[in-house]
């Protein structure tokens, strides 16, 4: 009985594994299947295989879980897509230096392990998502180089780890922010965003959330 009983404990974590995995390798399909890939890049992401693990420009950890998702300057264009914020323990999204459109995802801010939001040098607009405030351990936001308009959000302040910040060359509005880690990131990091405002003085300028 205990034999039987190791056996199905054995079988449900294969079943728990393949379903975890295949979560995942679909989440990250249905990136592919937004993008235009006229170099092959993403031409290993087989769907039919348990796990994305074995796929170009995939880093797991030892459970087979994504932790890394490397694709930048890979002469990507399209968009991103909300099913990425599934990937729980991402630690790292690089996807700078293509001709990515459309917006950044909300569900983004689902990925609590993100050390790395490397998103710099494409063509994403839109408003940077107020949801992004939710990465506790995010210390890279690089999302310099854009058309990203709206305001920096707030949320942002409260990321204790955050280190580098690089908003410069979009259309953001409002002030930049000066509390929580925003206090050490250098100026020329929101530079040539013309409707950008200084620094806010904390208790003498008003933040302006009507801009868009």
């Amino acid at each position: 009985m205990a034999a039987l009983g190791w056996v199905l404990s054995l079988s449900l974590a294969a079943t728990l594994g393949f379903v975890i995995g295949n979560s995942e390798g679909d989440a990250l399909y249905t990136l592919r299947r937004s993008l235009t890939d006229p170099d092959n890049v993403l031409q290993s992401w087989d769907p039919t295989l348990v796990n994305p693990c074995t796929w170009f420009h995939i880093t797991c950890n030892q459970d087979n879980r994504v932790t890394r998702l490397d694709l930048g300057n890979s002469n990507l264009s399209g968009h991103l897509v909300p099913e990425l914020g599934k990937l729980e323990h991402l630690q790292y999204l690089e996807l700078y230096k293509n001709h990515i459109e459309g917006t950044i995802p909300s569900e983004l801010g689902n990925l609590k392990s993100l050390i790395s939001l490397d998103l710099y040098n494409n063509n994403i607009s839109g408003t940077i998502p107020p949801s992004l405030g939710k990465l506790k351990s995010l210390v890279f936001l690089r999302l310099n180089d854009n058309r990203l308009n709206g305001p920096i959000p707030r949320e942002l302040t409260g990321i204790s780890t955050l280190k580098v910040v690089d908003v410069s060359n979009n259309d953001l509005c409002g002030t930049i922010p000066t509390s929580g880690p925003f206090e050490h990131i250098p100026l020329n990091n929101f530079e040539n965003n013309p409707r950008l405002e200084g620094p806010e003085l904390l208790g003498l300028a008003t933040y302006d959330t009507s801009c868009s």
